[in-house]
C-alpha cells in the first residue's frame, strides 16, 4: 500500500470504519482510535455494528466460512468486491468481527488496511496491524503493544462534558472523589461483602476529612452490590448516578480530584490515567495475571496505586496511548503527521510566589555596595524560674 493510495487529499479524506459488536467497551475502543485518527488527518469515520443471524456469532472464526451470508442487514458490510465500497482503514475489535476482519483486505481488492485492536487470538499476520495491550505480551513486526486500550477521553471532551453538569458538581466540597465501579467478568466479581468493604473504605475518609462523592456503576455491576454501595454512601455530599438520564461519566473524570476504579476494567483505568489525576485501584473478588501486569504498568508510569483507605495526591505525565497508536497507523499507510510540540513545563507555583514578593523601597541614602549589613542586635534571653 502506497501513500498515493491512502493518503488523504483536499478532495477526499480517509474513509475509516470503526467496526465492533455493539458492546459499549469494545465500541469505545474502535471509535476512540478512529477519532484520534481524525484529529491527526482528514477522515470520514463511520461506525459499523456487526450483527449475526441465529447463533452464527458464537462460532469460531474458522467455522464461519461464508460470513456475509449470516450478517444482519444492519451490519452495513457491502456484498460487492468494488474497492470504492470499502474503507481505506478498517478498525475493529471483538471476537464477532474476526470473520470479517480476516477477509476485509481480500474483499476490498487489497485497498483496505486492516487494524485489529486487542489480542485476536488468531495469527497476527492475518491483519495489517494488531494493537493489543502490553499485558497480553504479544510481539512482532505488525504488532503495536500499548498500555491499556484506546479510548475517547481527551481534554477537550472532558471540558465539554463537564459543562453539562457544572451546576451540580461545582458547588460540591473538595476533594471530589470519582468512584468508577465495574462488576462481574471472567476473572473478577463484586460480591456484597466486597462491595461493603469498598463502601466502608470510601466512607471513612470522606466523613473524616470532608469532600464529596461522584460515583457511577457499569452495566456489569451486580444489582446487590450496586444497591448496597448506594445505601451506604448516599448520605455523603455528591452524586451517585443510577443509570437514568444523561451519563455524567466524563464529567466525573473532569470534576474529580482523585479517581478510584475497580481492578476489573482496563478501559476505565486507562481513561482515568489519561487525565493526569491520581488513580487508585480498588480490589475485587478474584485475580488475574494479565490485569496485575496491567496495573503494574500503570504504577511504573506513575499513574495508579493500590487504594489503601486514604486519599493523597501526586503528579505524572498523562497516559496518552490512543494518539500514539493513531500516529503509528497513519505512519504504516504512509501519511506523515507532524510530531506534537511539547512545551517545557512551567512552574506556575514559583511564578506566583515571585509575583507576590515585591522588593522593598530603599531609602535615598541606602548603601548599594557589596558590604555586608551589620548584624541585628539580639534581645537578651530571660531565664525562666524552674518549677
Amino acid at each position: 500500500m502506497t501513500q498515493d493510495t491512502l493518503a488523504p487529499s483536499k478532495t477526499r479524506p480517509l474513509k475509516v470504519w470503526a467496526v465492533s459488536d455493539g458492546r459499549a467497551g469494545i465500541e469505545a475502543q474502535v471509535v476512540g482510535l478512529s477519532e484520534a485518527l481524525a484529529r491527526l488527518a482528514p477522515c470520514e469515520v463511520t461506525v459499523k455494528r456487526v450483527g449475526w443471524r441465529g447463533n452464527t456469532g458464537r462460532l469460531p472464526w474458522w467455522l464461519n466460512l461464508l460470513p456475509k451470508r449470516w450478517l444482519t442487514p444492519e451490519s452495513g458490510v457491502p456484498d460487492s468486491g468494488n474497492p470504492d465500497d470499502w474503507p481505506d482503514l478498517w478498525i475493529a475489535a471483538g471476537r464477532a468481527t474476526l470473520p470479517l476482519s480476516i477477509r476485509a483486505k481480500r474483499w476490498s481488492g487489497g485497498k483496505t488496511f486492516v487494524v485489529q485492536i486487542q489480542d485476536p487470538r488468531v495469527p497476527a499476520h492475518m491483519f495489517d496491524l494488531v494493537i493489543p495491550p502490553k499485558h497480553d505480551r504479544m510481539s512482532g513486526d505488525n504488532i503495536l503493544p500499548i498500555t491499556g486500550s484506546p479510548h475517547r477521553v481527551t481534554p477537550q471532551r472532558l471540558t465539554s462534558e463537564y459543562q453539562a453538569f457544572k451546576d451540580l458538581i461545582e458547588p460540591l466540597p473538595k476533594p471530589r472523589v470519582a468512584v468508577l465501579v465495574g462488576g462481574k467478568s471472567k476473572a473478577f466479581d463484586l460480591s456484597s461483602e466486597r462491595a461493603a468493604q469498598i463502601a466502608h473504605s470510601i466512607q471513612i475518609p470522606l466523613e473524616q476529612d470532608g469532600g464529596s462523592l461522584l460515583m457511577t456503576f457499569s452495566r456489569r455491576t451486580p444489582d446487590a452490590a450496586r444497591a448496597l454501595m448506594t445505601a451506604r454512601l448516599r448520605h455523603l455530599p455528591g452524586m451517585i448516578w443510577n443509570g437514568e438520564g444523561p451519563n455524567p461519566y466524563f464529567a466525573f473524570l473532569a470534576g474529580a480530584d482523585y479517581i478510584l476504579v475497580t481492578e476489573d476494567s482496563t478501559n476505565m483505568a486507562t481513561e482515568a490515567a489519561s487525565t493526569g489525576k491520581p488513580v487508585f485501584v480498588l480490589k475485587m473478588d478474584g485475580s488475574s495475571l494479565k490485569f496485575r501486569l496491567f496495573h503494574e504498568e500503570l504504577e511504573r508510569q506513575g499513574a495508579a496505586r493500590p487504594y489503601g483507605g486514604a486519599f493523597h495526591g501526586w503528579t505524572y505525565e498523562p497516559v496518552n496511548e490512543t494518539d500514539r497508536a493513531a500516529r503509528e497507523v497513519l505512519a504504516r499507510i504512509g501519511v506523515e503527521v507532524p510530531e506534537p510540540v511539547i512545551e517545557p513545563a512551567k512552574d506556575y507555583r514559583a511564578a506566583a510566589v515571585k509575583a507576590k514578593v515585591k522588593p522593598k523601597a530603599r531609602p535615598a541614602d541606602a548603601k548599594t555596595s557589596d558590604e555586608p549589613a551589620p548584624p541585628k542586635a539580639r534581645k537578651p534571653r530571660t531565664a525562666k524560674p524552674k518549677a
